[in-house]
């Protein structure tokens, strides 16, 4: 488990150091800043969460209940006193790509990460899940009249 996660991360810093060349040194120095901001988004993580449904659970607190084991995703129901969340995590990028573009329909906030993407009934807590998974709190807008205030 430890050499996946050292892997994953890894794989991350090689992303990052083969994306960010040529340049002036502001763009260096921005990168740097960048870089920085996204390591400590998720200090209890350590490390970017892995795209697995069981790990993301832990470093939340929860045991997840398996939902959908499918080839293009897996998806854990987590149910705490606080609030029940998914976690839902993807083989590949273009899926969780897919499974955002078709929950645009519905609207709300996600919590995303890489491969994997939290739900949660109380979207609140996707802030405190963030600062112990990483990942971007997307608001998804939804179709359909917005509510006008009365």
């Amino acid at each position: 488990m430890v050499r996946g996660a050292a892997l994953i991360g890894s794989l991350a810093l090689l992303l990052l150091a083969t994306a960010c060349g040529g340049g002036d040194d502001g763009d260096a120095a921005e990168s740097k800043q960048a870089k920085k901001a996204a390591m400590s988004a998720a200090p209890a993580a350590g490390v970017v969460a892995p795209a697995k449904v069981e790990v993301i659970a832990n470093l939340t607190g929860c045991k997840p209940k398996i939902r959908i084991e499918a080839d293009e995703l897996r998806q854990g129901l987590c149910h705490t006193k606080k609030v029940d969340y998914l976690i839902t995590t993807f083989p590949e990028e273009k899926y969780k790509q897919t499974w955002l573009d078709s929950a645009a329909i519905y609207g709300g906030k996600y919590l995303v990460g890489s491969r994997w993407i939290v739900s949660a009934k109380e979207p609140e807590m996707l802030e405190q899940f963030r600062a112990k998974l990483g990942g971007n709190i997307q608001q998804l807008r939804g179709i359909g009249p917005t509510p006008s205030a009365s």
